[in-house]
């Protein structure tokens, strides 16, 4: 498939584009700076995500959006997804999926208390989760053709690929060791899975590894 990444040069990104390309998907990087994309393999769109309108999308067939707002603008993680389902609803024919935050992710079973909103939840994150929990919010409440991947609640860049992972949905789920951990290379693994399998069109899910 064409798949266009938004970010494609920061962590998840970056390695979202690396399995994408593993799979033989054609992968274009869509970045502000055309410099920072070392693999010759990628295409690059130069442009802002704010810029990204129906004419510079709709030649994919999947686009991600990996952007991570910049400390002091968490909004950006809401305003963003406003934008992008303008966009989309003009484009329903391209599928959108989103890497997302483990805070929106329900601690109990009647899906009442989201992670970010507990005690114990680390107050400097606090602006990052609950902006995005408002933009999956806008994504449930949106017609276009989405998908919403939360990490487990320890998302490890330094973690390796194990190649194996346990999918859930809304609920934070846990390894065999009782953990909520996954790596950024299984996450990439299992986002690059559902490109293919298609089995969450318009919902959320997300998944657990094993430490490598």
């Amino acid at each position: 498939m064409k798949i266009g990444i938004i970010g494609a040069t920061g962590k998840s990104g970056s390695l979202l584009a690396a399995e994408a390309l593993k799979q033989g998907h054609d992968v274009t990087g869509i970045v502000r700076f055309v410099n920072r994309v070392r693999d010759s393999r990628i295409h690059v769109l130069e442009s802002d995500l704010f810029e990204l309108n129906r004419n510079t999308l709709k030649s994919f067939d999947v686009v991600i959006n990996a952007f991570r707002a910049p400390s002091g603008k968490e909004e950006e993680h809401l305003t963003s997804v406003e934008h992008l389902i303008a966009v989309f609803e003009d484009l329903p024919d391209v599928r959108f999926m989103m890497v997302g935050g483990a805070g929106s992710l329900y601690v109990d079973l009647q899906k009442k208390i989201p992670l970010y909103t507990t005690p114990d939840f680390p107050k400097d994150f606090l602006p990052t989760a609950a902006n995005m929990a408002k933009a999956f919010s806008l994504l449930e409440k949106s017609t276009i053709n989405w998908t919403y991947m939360s990490p487990a609640i320890e998302f490890d860049y330094e973690g390796k690929r194990t190649g194996r992972y346990t999918l859930g949905k809304d609920n934070v789920i846990t390894n065999t060791r009782g953990e909520s951990y996954i790596s950024y290379a299984d996450y990439a693994l299992a986002m690059i899975d559902e490109v293919k399998n298609q089995a969450f069109i318009r919902q959320r899910f997300t998944a657990v590894s094993e430490r490598g």
